[in-house]
């Protein structure tokens, strides 16, 4: 038993600088911090995650190995982009027209779907607490008259997490939150009721998806997925041909 325990006492630095790494990854790819912010100081990172000077060295060696941000000896470490975490990658010129983002819904369609169905065989109970954050905050956003995109893409992380297979959660990582329709609009405007209503929609449909990860139902969190996407795409399809309002986001 002493042994195990001097083991796991070896290997938890490690897992924690990962776990640091995960989240200032996340912050950076959803745009809590944006291209050229400087990061916190080492001391700001190990008060708020209650690690050590040893934990955070790693773990900003490693984002900035993956391309996240730079260090400047005697000034501070900087973000310089998101990263190189696959060669595949969609850029917002990718999705500029409405055509795009079906292509766009199809391909998510594709891949959440099951995801969503393996996350509710082999999801843990971190990640659940993880998806109810991203919701909570999702809800919150859109009652101050935010579009929520940060929420709903941690939202989707998260589920791609939940599979326990990496290949999920880096290929969605490496999509970030372009992936969101409504990223392309000018979050600063205030939301209008009618899209206030909408997106509520939305997070309800998200909620579908999380009760069934949740009841580990794993042919019903493919259908709630399914459905959640192919409603995307259906309104998408439907602003394309004129039938709804040109300030209708379609997700």
């Amino acid at each position: 038993m002493r042994t195990a325990d001097t083991a796991t006492e070896r290997r938890r630095p490690r897992t924690l600088a990962l776990e640091l790494v995960e989240s200032f990854g996340d912050r950076i790819r959803d745009g809590r911090i944006a291209a050229g912010a400087k990061l916190p100081s080492e001391a700001a990172i190990m008060a708020e995650f209650g690690v050590s000077r040893t934990v955070v060295r790693e773990a900003l060696s490693k984002l900035q190995a993956a391309g996240l941000v730079q260090t400047r000896h005697g000034i501070g470490t900087f973000v310089i982009g998101l990263g190189d975490v696959s060669p595949f990658r969609i850029a917002p010129e990718q999705v500029a027209t409405l055509r795009d983002v079906v292509a766009v819904l199809e391909l998510r369609i594709g891949i959440e779907t099951e995801a969503a169905a393996l996350a509710a065989r082999r999801r843990t109970a971190q990640n659940l607490a993880n998806m109810r954050t991203a919701l909570d905050a999702f809800a919150a956003a859109v009652e101050q008259g935010h579009d929520a995109v940060g929420p709903d893409f941690r939202f989707h992380l998260e589920i791609a997490r939940a599979t326990q297979n990496t290949h999920f959660a880096d290929l969605m990582a490496s999509l970030g939150s372009t992936i969101i329709p409504r990223a392309r609009l000018d979050d600063s405007q205030p939301v209008s009721d009618e899209r206030r209503d909408y997106l509520r929609r939305v997070n309800s449909e998200h909620e579908s998806i999380y009760d069934a990860i949740a009841a580990q139902d794993g042919e019903a969190a493919r259908a709630a997925m399914r459905t959640h996407l192919a409603n995307s795409r259906e309104r998408r399809r439907r602003a394309s041909a004129g039938e709804l309002p040109a300030a209708m986001p379609a997700r």
